[in-house]
């Protein structure tokens, strides 16, 4: 993997423009779960039960418990070295946007300034009926689910299962893919849709692509020029090093 490793540095220090597309995998290091594997909340939840839009208007109560699990989860994460490396990248001038699927909001508190929120935010709360959005801090919850000033349910602002990805995050998204020479596809099990098209835009439009996953995905030897199988937190940070290096 060395070898490789110093031909992704040079690819991202000589790269024009570099995208990163990040998956719940970047945020396990902080103590949210990902969704998916052994582990993962949908062993606990099923998501058609808890994560679906209709779900969520049928019973809203019930899911709204489960997303006080993973708020409090959520509350307690700081950023780890994956954030933080995403965010020296992007201070040296060789990262220019972060797609990430994550709502936890830890590439903005590592210090990443341009991020594209391809799901949402869970750190916002948008009310059904009137459409008004609120910071989570804004809002007490009391009962559940808990109501807007107006008496609609109020939800996380972020994409449920059967809700459109928000408009502007999906073109900012894919102008970048189409437009980037590099994307850095780091842990996400790139399956879920339409993020998982993101690195094959990127791809067509003639960007090398470089994963950084635990483990193999539909990516692994199609659409990636480069596999690294290595835990985000510990990889990303030497890589930066490198391109440092490189870049000096």
């Amino acid at each position: 993997m060395e070898r490789e490793l110093k031909e992704v540095a040079r690819i991202l220090a000589q790269s024009k423009s570099t995208v990163a597309l990040t998956g719940a995998g970047a945020s396990v290091d902080s103590g949210i779960p990902a969704f998916r594997g052994a582990q993962g909340l949908w062993e606990k939840y099923d998501p058609l039960e808890y994560a679906s839009i209709e779900a969520f208007r049928a019973d809203p109560a019930k899911v709204w418990a489960m997303l006080k699990e993973m708020e409090e989860l959520m509350l307690a994460a700081r950023p780890n070295p994956a954030h933080y490396a995403l965010a020296e990248l992007e201070q040296m001038g060789r990262l220019d946007m972060v797609v990430t699927q994550n709502i936890d909001g830890l590439h903005q508190a590592a210090g990443s300034r341009t991020v594209v929120e391809f799901h949402g935010s869970g750190r916002r709360l948008v009310c059904l009926d009137c459409g008004r959005r609120v910071s989570r801090g804004e809002l007490v919850l009391g009962g559940l689910p808990p109501r807007c000033a107006c008496g609609g349910v109020v939800k996380p602002d972020v994409v449920f299962f059967g809700e459109p990805i928000p408009e502007r995050a999906s073109l900012l998204a894919t102008a970048a893919a189409q437009g980037c020479s590099a994307m850095l596809v780091v842990a996400t099990s790139a399956v879920v849709a339409p993020a998982s098209y993101l690195p094959l835009i990127a791809k067509q439009a003639g960007a090398k692509v470089i994963e950084v996953n635990l483990e193999p995905t539909p990516l692994t030897g199609q659409v990636a020029d480069y596999s690294l199988l290595a835990n985000a937190g510990e990889l990303l940070p030497r890589l930066v090093q490198m391109v440092r290096g490189l870049s000096a």
